[in-house]
């Protein structure tokens, strides 16, 4: 799925140029949480009650398959960007205008522009949420035509436009706009941003479900609302994801999201590893060296595509995609050293599209020799939870599946119970194990 090359390079070029100007009347804050809600779990606006915990997890898990085959070939080989706004797991309520307006987006860390469905609608897509009409926003503003860097074939009735499409046939077309977003803190406070360069769509179509009115984009690049929020958050935010079972089962709780001040990860049991930059500056890369299981390690290896620099960064991590993907040598490896190490009656079989699946115990587990992620200046141990998940009843099935020759991805079942913090000051991401839950 690549962005139109033309117009994405226009709003960097756009963004950079607006950065400056835009930041200097802005109040600085000290930080905020907000929920991060799983689409299926209870307290989504989505949550489907006809659907059972099993279904819901193999849709994800269907979503995320589908998610995963966008992060392809092109986008390790090319700086255009690659955007799945579709297959996003997690959502944000935010508002946005002048009254705000609410409405729910995927927070995807492997997106960058921010943008939402706006009426006029020459063509949109169903949402359950009112579209959003800058007609009503007294702070919306579009950006002009009389600008220097927006005269040509993107610019029309003085408004300059922005178009992204997607490998599925998606995509969003609309005017590249200023306004106010409104965050609801946790906290009780609401916390209001002016000046963020965003895109108003008035022609969206595709895969998009009426669970989402568009994006907010978290990633690395320049359109994210986290560099356009630079100066309120000083490049920090943080995450703390609940295990899914428990999202898809019977529980009230919420994942949270924090910028700023809040998103600071210290303390004892804290691990850090650095993020670097590459072909696509959306993306975080991890380097991951190798996986342990027990006294065993399975060394990470380059896949067929891999570019000189493999290990300065091998693995992409990803709030939206729920599996973990890496590359076919490593998972057979992994998949070998495994069976071995398991003392557990293996299940002949795919369910939901996972394959290593076996019989468990009367927890809903399997016992697993101690497993470690092995990143560049960081051992990350994993709970059996974070690689097995139980598909259903008496069945757990391993979540780390070949990826062919696609970017390798740490997906969100990974993620779960460590409070992951993003310093992209000083590059670098700190892991910290915690009950989010309690968190």
């Amino acid at each position: 799925m690549e962005i139109n090359t033309k117009a994405f390079t226009l709003m960097l070029v756009l963004l950079s140029f607006f950065h400056l100007s835009l930041v200097s009347g802005r109040k600085s804050i000290n930080g905020f949480t907000l929920d991060l809600i799983h689409r299926d779990s209870l307290i989504s606006p989505y949550h489907d009650p006809s659907n059972t915990p099993s279904e819901r997890l193999q849709k994800a898990f269907h979503r995320s398959f589908s998610r995963a085959s966008f992060f392809g070939v092109k986008c390790v080989h090319s700086i255009k960007s690659t955007l799945t706004p579709n297959e996003g797991e997690f959502l944000m309520k935010i508002s946005i205008g002048t009254p705000p307006i609410d409405t729910f987006v995927i927070a995807d860390t492997g997106s960058d522009l921010t943008w939402t469905q706006c009426k006029p609608c020459v063509n949109c897509f169903k949402q359950l949420t009112p579209i959003f009409n800058p007609k009503n926003s007294s702070s919306y503003k579009t950006i002009g035509c009389h600008y220097k860097l927006c005269q040509g074939s993107l610019c029309n009735n003085n408004r300059c436009n922005y178009e992204v499409s997607y490998g599925d046939q998606s995509h969003s077309m609309g005017d590249l706009s200023i306004e106010t977003f409104t965050f609801a803190s946790s906290s009780g406070k609401h916390v209001s941003i002016p000046n963020i360069v965003f895109g108003c769509g008035h022609d969206n179509s595709g895969t998009f479900t009426n669970a989402t009115s568009g994006i907010i984009g978290l990633g690395g690049g320049n359109a994210s609302i986290v560099n356009q929020m630079h100066h309120e958050i000083k490049g920090k935010f943080s995450y703390c994801l609940i295990p899914l079972e428990l999202l898809l089962d019977s529980s009230n709780a919420t994942s949270h999201i924090n910028f700023g001040d809040n998103a600071v990860v210290s303390g004892p049991n804290v691990i850090s590893t650095p993020i670097y930059k590459k072909e696509s500056p959306i993306f975080y890369y991890l380097n991951l060296k190798g996986i342990s299981i027990g006294n065993k390690t399975v060394e990470f290896k380059s896949s067929p595509i891999s570019l000189p620099g493999y290990d300065r960064g091998n693995i992409i991590i990803d709030s939206g995609t729920t599996l973990t993907y890496v590359p076919d040598v490593f998972y057979l490896n992994l998949e070998s050293l495994l069976i071995r190490s398991i003392n557990a009656t293996r299940k002949d079989g795919t369910y939901g599209g996972l394959d290593l699946c076996y019989e468990s115990n009367e927890n809903g587990t399997i016992d697993v020799p101690k497993i470690v992620a092995h990143f560049t200046n960081a051992d990350l141990e994993l709970s059996t939870s974070n690689i097995f998940t139980q598909m259903e009843e008496g069945i757990v099935c391993l979540t780390i599946v070949p990826g062919g020759n696609q970017i390798s991805i740490l997906g969100n079942l990974a993620q779960a119970n460590f409070l992951i913090g993003f310093d992209l000051e000083a590059n670098k991401m700190s892991f910290k194990p915690t009950d989010c839950t309690k968190y």
